[in-house]
């Protein structure tokens, strides 16, 4: 004799393949739930992998930390005069892994290469960098795709993108209006005195490439030396860039870096500065869990459905059980058995499904350019050279066992539905 609870035998039992109706919608049911579940892991991993490779090459551009002056008066930045004293301030924090100076803001550039086309770009923006200790705080060093990170004399790289938008090349050269001297030409202009203040010229030797788009297209880089020339800054310096042993500890750190600088100085996170971006990123991951998971609620009430007429099927056969002997709790437990092992059959399906999917995802989506030529996620547009994923426990978990619980409560009503019938009623007209 089996060991088995009576309930999950006769709910094995009723389960087996036949060619009914109840049959059919049950088939839908599992196959519903796999989907369901394979759907979810497949979409919650890519967005994860957005997330987790957003959050890299943010963190390979960005400092953890930047520093600025601050004019407690008029409530405005402003530079910072004694940058020494304020770096040695910050490297006193154990959680400060490197300090390095930069100057920032737009300018205007015109190209003068013989390989390239005349032309103006306005509003890239200017980094003046020590290249000494940049390599402390960015991974802009070691991004440095062709030629060289040479920014002595007036060397200069730029980004990949932007290079190619103003069909640049090594050794071209770029003249440079920094919004200081185009300020100074205007304020001539307004007493008519036609003064022209000659652009700096730059020489393009490197070429760099951060894997984030609005990066490689909009930042040109220099030497510290040359921005403060080009906005009249003498040795002051727009700010500080501070990268952390660990990237976040920045919001407490922000904290320890405000008391001991004072109120003079403005401290923003990496979070901060990129908030709306990530933000966006965990909000339409959650949107679609949501939405999909409609995908399991459908899903649960073929299991409903199938469970309902099922129920008016073995409606004889219930009034028997009852009549020798059979409990509420008992009858109902048939068809929560049924729903669980649907539930089970599904998920686990669904996972197995969801998993393979996830792991050759790419091997995939090369297959499918190569046979048709239709690329689903274009480089250009979304920034990945190829689709990440990254599988969390959590997620995963999550998505399995509130499915399974959906499948469970799908049977519940017709289960509770069969434990109330009356063998009297039930065997009445038979």
């Amino acid at each position: 004799m089996s060991k088995l609870p009576f309930e999950l035998l006769l709910a094995l039992r009723y389960l087996r393949p036949k060619r009914t109706f109840v049959s059919i919608i049950t088939l839908i049911s599992i196959v519903g739930v796999a989907l369901g579940v394979a759907v979810l892991i497949i979409v919650i991993s890519v967005m994860s992998g957005f997330d987790q490779d957003l959050r890299a090459k943010i963190l390979g551009y960005k400092s953890h930390l930047t520093i600025t002056g601050w004019d407690s008066a008029k409530q405005i930045t402003a530079s910072i005069k004694n940058y020494p004293a304020v770096a040695e301030v910050i490297a006193r924090n154990k959680s400060v892994k490197g300090v390095a100076p930069f100057v920032m803001g737009p300018v205007l550039v015109e190209t003068q290469g013989d390989t390239n086309q005349a032309g103006l770009q306005g509003t890239p923006v200017l980094r003046g960098v020590d290249p000494l200790a940049e390599s402390k705080v960015s991974e802009l060093p070691r991004k440095v795709v062709f030629g060289d990170f040479d920014l002595s004399g007036h060397g200069m790289v730029v980004g990949s993108n932007f290079a190619q938008n103003m069909n640049l090349r090594l050794g071209d050269h770029l003249a440079v209006y920094s919004a200081h001297q185009l300020k100074k030409m205007k304020a001539a202009y307004d007493r008519n005195e036609h003064e022209a203040i000659a652009p700096s010229d730059f020489e393009v030797r490197g070429i760099f490439s951060m894997g984030y788009y609005e990066f490689d297209a909009n930042v040109i880089v220099t030497s510290l030396a040359n921005a403060q020339e080009l906005y009249d800054l003498e040795d002051d310096v727009h700010g500080a860039l501070v990268m952390l042993n660990d990237p976040y500890q920045a919001p407490q750190v922000k904290e320890e870096l405000e008391k001991s600088l004072g109120d003079n100085y403005y401290v923003e996170t990496w979070m901060e500065q990129s908030s709306d971006l990530l933000s966006a990123i965990n909000v339409e991951k959650n949107v679609m869990f949501y939405l999909l998971f409609f995908i399991v609620l459908v899903a649960a009430l073929c299991i409903l459905s199938a469970q309902i007429t099922f129920v008016i099927q073995k409606t004889r056969e219930i009034g028997m059980l009852k009549a020798l002997g059979a409990t509420k709790l008992q009858i109902s437990g048939i068809f929560l058995f049924q729903s669980a092992i649907i539930g089970v059959i599904g998920v686990t399906s669904g996972f197995g499904l969801g998993m393979l999917a996830v792991i050759y995802r790419n091997g995939f989506l090369h297959f499918l350019r190569r046979s048709t030529g239709l690329e689903i996620f274009p480089a250009k547009i979304y920034g990945f050279g190829e689709l990440p994923a990254l599988i969390m426990p959590n997620d995963v978990a999550i998505i399995c066992l509130s499915s399974f619980v959906i499948c469970i409560l799908g049977g519940l009503l017709p289960a509770w539905r069969a434990g109330r019938l009356k063998p009297v009623e039930a065997l009445r007209y038979e």
